[in-house]
């Protein structure tokens, strides 16, 4: 089975710190649902017999699109393939970009999830990053999904902001957990080369707080969260208890899934072959190849078995689960501890690693400080397996 993303790359406003494929909604809107649509028709019958287990709308701003267009789109998605009967079927929304008619009309469609983008609770905050809407706004939006029948909403908060404190993040964190949402995503901001908030700070326009304040405001958060009942799954995620993101999970287990849309990824399987390919990430360029009928296909490479098991232990160990033995052994025929012995022995000396299930690889609490070093280690043994 797979998973299915759509990107809508439509915003009323671009974020300051944003660098994902999205613009300010133009003129190209009203073709956008059609392309899209077009792309599924051509996409189908590449993949016969496979059955989708989530959707997920990203972006940009999904809710920028009117509600029609993405059940639309939805719509396309279930005539093409057969969607599991419990597929957990997302969008993400901003406030201010929808209300409870528009949402309420995605519930009744068949959207069950919500993903909602608010990153600070203080209004100053939300400002400085550029951000086009409030906290009251954010209260109105949550309350507005909630009448419509949303019970599984995530909520976006960040760290590292210009100007927060560590206790700006933890009265966010607490006034968010009061509400009840079933998934908390809590992100620290990453400077993006080529963003207006990368020239700010590089031209001393703006401050960000230190690293060590950034990894104290991270650690506070973490214990706060799970003091509250959201357990960590995932190196910035945490969930209530059978409500982790199954989309994710996907990416996560390194399984397939299908993009669609401008800019989106794929990662499937295509002649016995596991193939990535991406689309055109330029809008005009999208719309122009599927309005002559063909595949706005950019890029596609065949990831080899070393590759794989790179990236099955690079994504795995993002999980809190860690990697599973088992399934790493039944996908390519060796035990994941025997394949990088060096670089397991070397971080276990650090105390990186979780003894206490045998079953998986799993990363400490403090090891996933380090993880971007950890797979440095793993990622030499990658390349030593590529060149013999």
């Amino acid at each position: 089975m797979i998973g299915v993303y759509v990107h809508i790359p439509y915003c009323l406003k671009k974020c300051r710190y944003c660098d994902f494929c999205s613009v300010p909604i133009d003129e190209t809107t009203g073709r956008y649902r059609s392309a899209v649509q077009k792309e599924i028709a051509l996409v189908k019958d590449r993949y016969p017999g496979e059955r989708v287990k989530s959707i997920f709308f990203g972006g940009g701003t999904p809710t920028a699109l009117q509600a029609d267009d993405l059940i639309a789109i939805l719509g396309a998605i279930r005539e093409a393939f057969p969607v599991e009967p419990d597929a957990e079927i997302s969008c993400e929304c901003n406030p201010k970009t929808i209300g409870y008619g528009g949402l309420k009309q995605l519930f009744d469609a068949g959207f069950n999830r919500l993903s909602m983008g608010l990153q600070a609770t203080q209004n100053e905050l939300l400002a400085r990053i550029g951000r086009v809407h409030t906290y009251e706004d954010f209260l109105a939006t949550f309350e507005a999904a909630r009448n419509a029948g949303f019970s599984n909403i995530n909520i976006d908060l960040m760290h590292g902001l210009p100007g927060q404190t560590q206790d700006d993040y933890l009265d966010a964190v607490r006034a968010i957990a009061a509400l009840e949402p079933a998934h908390i995503s809590a992100y620290s901001l990453i400077l993006e080369e080529g963003t207006p908030l990368y020239d700010d700070v590089m031209n001393e326009r703006v401050t960000l707080p230190d690293p060590d304040a950034v990894a104290d405001m991270e650690d506070a958060g973490m214990d706060l969260l799970e003091s509250l009942g959201y357990h960590r799954y995932e190196v910035s995620n945490f969930a209530k208890p059978g409500f982790e993101c199954r989309h994710n999970l996907i990416y996560w287990h390194n399984e397939p899934y299908l993009g669609l849309g401008v800019a989106a990824h794929s990662s499937m399987i295509e002649d016995g072959f596991w193939v990535r390919f991406s689309n055109d990430t330029s809008i005009p360029g999208y719309l122009k190849k599927l309005e002559k009928g063909k595949l706005p296909r950019a890029e596609r490479i065949i990831i080899n078995t070393f590759e794989q098991m790179f990236e099955s232990v690079m994504l795995g160990l993002r999980l809190t689960k860690g990697v599973d033995r088992s399934a790493f052994s039944d996908r390519f025929g060796c035990d994941v501890i025997e394949t990088y012995r060096e670089a397991y022995e070397k971080n276990d000396r650090f105390g990186f690693w979780d003894h206490s299930d045998p079953a998986y690889l799993r990363l400490t609490r403090l090891g996933m400080d380090h993880l971007d070093s950890v797979l440095r280690d793993f990622r030499e043994r990658r390349l030593i397996d590529f060149l013999r």
